[in-house]
């Protein structure tokens, strides 16, 4: 049985390949606008399971169809990818000195039964205070540009991060404990 990520992520492919599992990836492209008045968890879980259907649907043969979508969440506004150096200057100078949640949903569907599994994983980030200068060094570097809520715990954004509360994978983009026991409760093996 192949196992198949929906979802053209280096950060989640690289958490799956360093824990030993093997995989396709499909993209599945779908339009992440979020829906007015839909709460974090509420969206990271409907675009998760439309990138597994999506998937799903093109899929051949047994397999279980993995998609994820993660934002960033602050006092109820969500914090996806920056559209510009701009945005993501003002996510971090929100972000700053606070804590805020990592949010997670995760679709699984075990092709050709399409039995299914969902969940939503959340994990509390503490934000060191920067000052502008360290903002204006970081986005300088790039690596916010493409990541929900402007930065990387596991890139340089890292050294302002003092204490998560959950989850570490969760923050990077993939909640691996619990996504390997929901492969595990869908049968799925690598012979």
């Amino acid at each position: 049985m192949k196992l198949i990520l929906a979802s053209t992520s280096p950060r989640r492919a690289e958490i799956l390949r360093d824990a030993g599992f093997s995989f396709v990836v499909v993209a599945s492209g779908i339009d992440e606008t979020p829906v007015h008045g839909e709460s974090p968890s509420e969206l990271v879980q409907r675009l998760a399971d439309a990138k597994a259907e999506l998937a799903a649907a093109r899929a051949v043969g047994p397999a279980i169809v993995l998609a994820a979508d993660t934002v960033v969440t602050l006092e109820g506004r969500i914090f996806g990818k920056p559209r510009s150096s701009d945005d993501a200057r003002h996510m971090l100078e929100q972000l700053s000195g606070r804590a805020h949640a990592v949010v997670t949903g995760v679709t699984l569907i075990r092709l050709p039964e399409a039995e299914r599994c969902s969940f939503v994983e959340s994990t509390l980030v503490h934000f060191a205070q920067l000052s502008a200068e360290e903002i204006t060094r970081y986005l300088a570097t790039d690596e916010p540009h493409d990541k929900a809520g402007a930065y990387a715990i596991q890139g340089r954004a890292g050294r302002y991060i003092p204490r998560i509360e959950g989850d570490y994978f969760n923050v990077v983009g993939l909640p691996l404990a619990r996504v390997a026991q929901a492969l595990v409760e869908l049968g799925w093996s690598e012979d």
